[in-house]
């Protein structure tokens, strides 16, 4: 897929050659210049034929794009997971103010808490709405398979510290993953007054989804276990502060 970018060269059928002036991939309009035109013309990519300079078209997807790339990390993960990669796993939660979602993948040990960073390895949704790859070199087009082979050449030091049986979250994930794609994802966060919901959450990772309707999913192996041995939630649930009124008395008067 060729850059477009202000400063890309164009043709159109009607107007000639020009150059775009800004451009918006998330509605699929962009503004250009033709000829000595002072003024700016508006383009939609999906239905103005807009080409690039070489006669290549600008093809842009009409259907809505995800506005949060977890469904695609899950895809991926499961077949990393189906390749003996099973010791990946792919942690994802709401960003404090709900607007977002963050997205970690990681390897080794299943050490949710004090798991690893690394880079490359984390993102959020807030960076995916208006630049909707990881940053493995990928596409937005890109496939699960080609996500894996991407994120094998961007890092194969990290990926192959993947490389093992974890035959219990792998199977977990391979039952999510095919009761929730491709419309839905699962997400290890909640705001339930910090109690643990009884089920595993469930978020719908584009616009006009229906609120999830299936059955109910089982939290990941061991996910329980680890905020009982630490003694607290993710979210520790908030008591206001008892508001104490005092009464005062007058002393009595001789």
């Amino acid at each position: 897929m060729k850059p477009l970018a202000p400063g890309t060269v164009i043709f159109h059928r009607h107007r000639g050659y020009g150059v775009i002036v800004s451009v918006n991939l998330l509605t699929g309009w962009i503004s250009a210049r033709f000829g000595s035109e002072v003024r700016t013309l508006d383009l939609n990519l999906s239905s103005d034929e807009v080409q690039h300079a070489d006669g290549a078209p600008i093809l842009f997807r009409r259907a809505p794009p995800d506005r949060m790339p977890h469904a695609r990390l899950m895809a991926m993960v499961r077949e990393l997971h189906r390749t003996g990669y099973q010791r990946l796993y792919l942690y994802s939660w709401p960003k404090p103010s709900g607007l977002h979602w963050r997205w970690h993948l990681f390897t080794g040990p299943r050490q949710w808490i004090e798991r690893p960073w690394r880079e490359g390895w984390y993102g959020s949704g807030a960076d995916y709405n208006f630049n909707p790859v990881m940053g493995w070199g990928d596409t937005p087009s890109a496939t699960p398979e080609d996500l894996a082979q991407l994120l094998a050449q961007f890092d194969p030091q990290g990926l192959a510290q993947a490389l093992g049986n974890d035959e219990e979250h792998s199977n977990w994930f391979e039952m999510v993953c095919a009761t929730l794609l491709p419309d839905y994802a699962f997400s290890l966060g909640w705001h339930d007054n910090g109690n643990i919901p009884e089920h595993l959450p469930v978020i719908p990772i584009r616009r006009n989804v229906p609120e999830y309707a299936g059955p109910p999913l089982p939290w990941p192996p061991g996910w329980r276990h680890i905020w009982r041995a630490s003694g607290k939630s993710p979210q520790l649930r908030y008591d206001p502060p008892v508001r104490t009124t005092y009464r005062i008395t007058p002393e009595p008067q001789d």
